[in-house]
């Protein structure tokens, strides 16, 4: 039984050489692995600037298809791997990587214009003119927003930031303000379950 386990264990001499260069690889890569990429840091390792803020559109400066980029800064004595592949220790003055954050896409349009103009001229249709619906606008003047009703309605809807601008864009909403945030439902979106004791 003991010829047949050494059996087993012997190797040709041709797949000794490769087997040993297969553990030097192992080691080598394992010993590499302890640096993980700049832009994989966990939180509390780094420190995102405050974004430049638009004054007229309320944005951050650099904000394209719904997104901007900030500079981190990586905590000092953290070490981690750049872009381009080089490993770096921080001493904390350092920009480490930009980080994307959410902005809105705006054009003109104020929140509190629109909220102003619905609340005190709403039953003449201003809110609607101004919002660049003006067939609703004009029937909301002949009717006299629909009896106060429509007046009510459009107040509403257009607090509640429901409806907004008829060319697809966001509000100008103060950056450090009261924003409203959709939450949507999609195939990405998950359902957690509760387990039942």
């Amino acid at each position: 039984m003991a010829s047949h386990w050494r059996s087993l264990l012997r190797f040709r001499p041709t797949t000794r050489p490769l087997i040993i260069f297969t553990f030097c690889l192992t080691v080598i890569h394992s010993l590499g692995d302890d640096v993980d990429s700049c832009d994989k840091l966990r939180l509390g390792q780094y420190v995102c600037k405050e974004p430049k803020i638009d004054d007229a559109t309320q944005e951050p400066e650099n904000c394209k298809d719904r997104l901007a980029w900030v500079e981190c800064l990586p905590a000092p004595n953290i070490s981690c791997r750049l872009s381009n592949g080089t490993q770096f220790k921080f001493s904390g003055e350092e920009v480490g990587f930009n980080k994307s954050i959410q902005c809105r896409n705006v054009s003109g349009y104020s929140y509190k214009v629109a909220v102003a103009l619905s609340l005190f001229l709403g039953w003449i249709g201003a809110d609607r003119f101004y919002l660049g619906y003006p067939a609703l606008g004009l029937l909301k003047f002949c009717t006299v927003g629909f009896c106060g009703i429509g007046s009510l309605v459009d107040f509403m809807l257009i607090s509640m930031q429901i409806v907004g601008p008829s060319d697809g864009s966001d509000y100008i909403v103060d950056y450090y303000g009261a924003r409203l945030t959709r939450l949507s439902i999609t195939n990405e979106t998950y359902r957690r379950t509760q387990l039942s004791p």
